[in-house]
């Protein structure tokens, strides 16, 4: 194998990497001792010729992420180590319960840095897995994943799907980028089970990797308020919160979101799980508009929108936007209501948003009280050296 190329730092600049942050930004790079291409294993060092890590390359902001830290020197990583890597990220779900759950069967495998394997994504439906590269490097290191998995899951795999055409840069190589099975194949939708819940999963054309996962324990607390209630689940998707709500006793149920589609495999879950569905109403609007113009009013509003803030520089953009929506709901909710309120800007902290909901209930006038905050579970664990992390904050208020 050829020899790895170097990366060396500026001085100063090796501190984040010696406390284990697992991103090496291109702006801490002094200079590059050899030829370094996009997905190339390299070697960073620090100014004064010390060996940090090891790593993925990438020509843009996030220059190395770092698999190996000092002084686990390697030129590259063997197929040994995948294995090692993916069987730690399923012995943590095999401890939390999820890999032999009679009750569920979806789960998130790998959370990337959170599992020591930064630029990776991979999700558990029911035997079948779905894979996300972050990064040139791990997109390249696909065929020795898909081998790890196997070893690891044995014969409990009907299929491995790469998603990763969204994830990847645009530069990278077209035909690289096409998603496509690895092993196996299968018709789809494929069912789940979330905590007795059944779901259509299309993790070809669905949203993310099909499901959002990391609202399962979310989806749970809605159980404890949602009997008897009026719901609205609004940014809906597949209907997540409208299942669970139903299941709990909700008196009625509307699933709200500006995607004709997504109502439609809404729409197929509520089938699901139910013998008669006249107590749930898909609305097509958007949600902003729609809490503008109506005259409902309910016991409980859902507020889950994508991401508002991908990047620092549109922060400010974001936090008025959540500031508006919130109101909004804040307007809409029944006295002794609860609102969950979510998050999953990466850029806007929890401090931030916290201090969001509190403007919006100031400007409209109304007493609230906060009685959970909520994150994503324990299958998305956060590095303790990487609190980027740590994306998604919820609120569940009382509105007086």
């Amino acid at each position: 194998m050829k020899r790895s190329a170097r990366i060396i730092l500026k001085s100063g600049k090796d501190e984040a990497v010696r406390r284990y942050h697992p991103w090496v930004f291109s702006g801490a790079i002094k200079k590059i001792d050899g030829v370094a291409v996009d997905g190339d294993w390299v070697e960073v060092y620090s100014n004064k010729d010390e060996y940090l890590g090891g790593g993925h390359y990438q020509d843009a902001s996030i220059a190395v992420r770092l698999l190996v830290f000092s002084p686990g020197k390697v030129d590259d990583v063997s197929e040994q180590f995948w294995v090692e890597k993916i069987r730690d990220a399923f012995e943590l779900r095999k401890q939390l319960g999820l890999t032999d759950s009679p009750v569920t069967n979806v789960y998130r495998l790998v959370y990337g840095e959170g599992d020591n394997l930064p630029g990776l994504i991979i999700d558990y439906y029911n035997g079948h897995l779905v894979m996300q590269s972050h990064s040139i490097g791990m997109h390249r290191q696909r065929e020795n994943i898909v081998k790890a998995l196997l070893e690891v899951y044995q014969d409990k795999v009907h299929s491995i799907y790469d998603k990763s055409s969204y994830t990847l840069p645009s530069k990278y190589g077209n035909t690289s980028q096409e998603n496509g099975f690895l092993y196996g194949k299968t018709e789809l939708p494929v069912e789940v089970s979330e905590y007795d819940n059944k779901f259509y999963i299309d993790f070809i054309t669905g949203q993310k990797t099909g499901f959002y996962i990391d609202q399962r324990e979310n989806r749970k607390l809605l159980t404890k308020y949602a009997d008897g209630k009026s719901v609205l689940n609004s940014f809906s998707y597949s209907g997540g919160f409208s299942v669970y709500a139903m299941k709990a006793g909700a008196k009625n149920v509307h699933s709200l979101d500006s995607s004709a589609r997504a109502l439609d495999l809404c729409e197929k879950n509520i089938d699901l799980n139910f013998f008669s569905t006249k107590s749930h109403k898909n609305i097509n609007s958007d949600t902003l508009e729609y809490l503008s113009q109506t005259d409902e009013h309910y016991d409980i509003i859902i507020l889950d929108p994508p991401a508002f803030a991908k990047h620092s520089n549109v922060k400010h953009k974001a936090v008025q936007g959540y500031k508006r929506l919130n109101a909004q709901a804040i307007k809409k909710i029944n006295p002794g209501g609860v609102i969950f309120t979510f998050s999953c800007s990466q850029v806007v902290s929890s401090t931030l948003f916290k201090s969001t909901i509190i403007s919006s209930a100031l400007q409209v006038g109304r007493k609230a009280r906060i009685l959970h905050q909520m994150t994503h579970p324990p299958d998305h664990p956060v590095n303790i050296y990487h609190p980027e992390g740590e994306y998604l904050k919820g609120i569940v208020l009382q509105i007086q």
